[in-house]
């Protein structure tokens, strides 16, 4: 691995060369244009690369949103270097991971914006040049806001998940929407992402949903429905980063606010809301959890300090991809055995369904405890399970969970 900074055609050639070393387990794609030209190019890693496989879940990192936010976009490309590396030489726990888990890996949503920053002569650069796309969208702010339509439906009824059914026309048409933002939404309609993390800097902790406070005060703790689950996977990162998880570790400069801060976990809506973050879009458009990563104090630190951080994260970034495979996974089919795709997962307790893939397959992160579970599909009686989640990720037999659903299947139609 070489610890130095990628400008655009650098990252491209970097990427090139894990996929030309590691051709059997990686593909690289694009989903989409920067607004100056630049693609936005994904690195994926799996036992068999280009498509989705049946209960197999579906993993993401996304760095570099902010453009001059580059530690994180410099940890996906080392990361994906490292696993190719790592797979090769025959550590086991590399090899399940990759076999088990479809991983993509975006080093940078914003393109243009990182090299506005990189250009910037010296070590020290400005804070806020190359934060946003080349159009001056900020896009942690540009996502359709749906904390939003999810406080109402709290208060007045309403849908707890997938508040953009069938709205692919609707985003095509928003001329609010920068390209890097409807690139990044199309993806997350394609594939049944499980699990997600977007990578920043400028602090250092683990952030969790809701970014955005239900008042619309500055500073206000903001549980989600799935606020334990969200707690324990923020720790599943910060636990393995020395400096994150520091509880005397000095604020990154002396007149900041961090003590929303604890064990290097913070609920966004307690540190600073956030409308139209692509955290709490993921949690509300789709079936996938993501949380917000800040890895370094400074922005776009001296190329010589990467070691550092790659050292910090590296173990951490390893851990939390396991994390997919927590909680209760299986398949929902009728009695045939036949599929059942948009089933709705609920469980009791916790108002925020996810639904199954085209393969009637679904994962439903979930902290440890016992759990009720359901599924339900319109014209079938709905099936109940309980299920106790284990403190480690669910040990997985043949692309099921044991202790946990085998299916929800035996499905009948009313």
């Amino acid at each position: 691995i070489s610890f130095e900074y990628h400008r655009y055609e650098e990252l491209r050639k970097a990427l090139v060369s894990v996929w030309l070393q590691c051709q059997s387990i990686s593909r690289i794609y694009t989903i989409g244009q920067s607004f100056e030209g630049r693609e936005l190019l994904v690195l994926e890693l799996s036992g068999n690369p280009g498509g989705h496989e049946a209960g197999e879940p579906e993993f993401k990192y996304i760095a570099n949103m902010h453009g001059n936010e580059a530690v994180g976009r410099e940890l996906v490309i080392f990361l994906a270097r490292h696993l190719c590396n790592e797979y090769q030489r025959g550590n086991q726990t590399i090899i399940d991971l990759i076999h088990s888990t479809r991983i993509h890996l975006m080093p940078s949503m914003n393109p243009d914006g990182f090299e506005k920053a990189a250009s910037q002569p010296g070590d020290l650069k400005d804070w806020f040049v190359g934060r946003s796309n080349a159009q001056g969208i900020d896009l942690n702010r540009n996502f359709p806001d749906l904390d939003r339509i999810v406080y109402v439906n709290e208060k007045e009824g309403g849908a707890n998940n997938h508040l953009l059914k069938n709205m692919k026309k609707a985003v095509d048409q928003n001329t609010k929407l920068a390209p890097e933002t409807k690139s990044v939404i199309h993806w997350l309609m394609d594939i049944p992402f499980v699990l997600s993390a977007n990578l920043h800097g400028g602090d250092i902790v683990a952030n969790y949903p809701y970014d955005e406070t239900r008042s619309g005060s500055v500073h206000e703790y903001s549980a989600s429905p799935d606020d334990a689950t969200f707690k324990s996977l923020a720790r599943a990162y910060s636990s393995y980063n020395p400096v994150m998880s520091n509880p005397h570790r000095a604020p990154c400069r002396k007149n900041d606010d961090d003590s929303s801060f604890d064990e290097g976990i913070t609920n966004g809506g307690a540190w600073y809301s956030v409308p139209g973050g692509m955290q709490d879009f993921n949690y509300l458009s789709s079936n996938c959890f993501e949380i917000t990563l800040e890895l370094s104090c400074d922005k776009f630190p001296a190329e010589d300090t990467l070691k550092m951080y790659w050292d910090q994260n590296k173990d951490s970034l390893i851990n939390y991809i396991e994390q997919v495979h927590r909680g209760v996974k299986g398949f929902v089919r009728d009695l045939q055995g036949n599929p059942i795709s948009n089933a709705s997962i609920s469980v009791e307790g916790i108002d925020h369904d996810i639904t199954s893939a085209k393969d009637g397959d679904y994962w439903r992160l979930l902290a440890p405890g016992n759990y009720k579970v359901s599924a339900s599909a319109p014209g079938y009686l709905t099936v109940i399970k309980k299920v106790a989640v284990p403190s480690s990720p669910a040990a997985r037999v043949s692309g099921h969970v044991t202790g946990g659903l085998r299916t929800l299947g035996g499905f009948v139609r009313v």
